[in-house]
């Protein structure tokens, strides 16, 4: 059978479009999105309280810096494949712990480092002006660093994001869930008759990923103060 044969094949199945069958695109879209996104929020409230905490009052530069570094060396599948075998030995579920705890780790150095480095080149005027206003320094943090800082917080997490769609569909090896990166697994497990489901399950992830970087560009305009736009717009001109 021929590749666009297979490729047809595969698309034709009744179950392929199903939101409720395994077997399906959408199913498999959500249940992608999902483990992404809960290993997202997990990572978010795990280190963005702690960094801006270390940056309102300058400290942590070391563990900021460092945290690119990790970022940058940590192996994705070498994570997934440790905390796998660690779940096994404990008798943790194995289908869920893994890959969630192998994506809240590789989410944690971006946002990190992202939040602290937002606050600290923040205009120290402006924080001293809250200050001088009657701010209380939790109050200078949440309502003055976290909104100006939160274009880089979501850069941060635009990055983190990304990484994290691409990690899941490569947890799909060890875990029997991995979103639409189970068809690749399955597409390489039947050999030549596969090509088809991998190259399907290869475009899916492709177009998750382009549309989560369209929707986290969206964000960044969104969460953008004003004051910020019209400072920008001003030297622009």
């Amino acid at each position: 059978m021929s590749f666009f044969a297979q490729l047809s094949q595969w698309l034709a199945d009744p179950n392929r479009w199903s939101w409720s069958d395994p077997a399906g695109i959408p199913y498999r879209t959500v249940q992608h999105l999902w483990f992404s996104a809960l290993s997202l929020v997990v990572a978010a409230v795990l280190t963005v309280p702690l960094a801006l905490w270390l940056a309102h009052y300058r400290r942590g530069a070391f563990l900021a810096s460092s945290a690119v570094n990790i970022g940058r060396a940590i192996p994705s599948f070498g994570l997934i494949i440790l905390f796998w075998f660690l779940a096994s030995r404990w008798g943790a579920n194995t289908d869920f712990w893994p890959l969630l705890l192998a994506l809240v780790a590789l989410a944690l150095p971006p946002l990190f480092t992202n939040t602290y480095a937002g606050v600290v080149q923040l205009d120290q005027e402006v924080v001293d002006a809250a200050r001088g206003t009657g701010y209380r320094e939790w109050q200078i943090m949440l309502r003055v660093e976290l909104p100006l800082a939160s274009p880089v917080i979501v850069a941060g997490a635009r990055v983190a994001f990304l990484q994290l769609v691409a990690t899941v569909a490569i947890g799909a090896i060890v875990n029997d869930g991995g979103g639409l990166g189970r068809y690749i697994v399955d597409g390489f497990a039947l050999g030549a008759q596969g090509y088809g489901e991998i190259f399907g399950g290869g475009v899916a992830v492709v177009i998750l990923a382009l549309v989560c970087e369209g929707i986290f560009a969206l964000l960044t305009r969104w969460t953008t103060p004003k004051g910020l736009v019209l400072q920008r717009a001003r030297r622009e001109s």
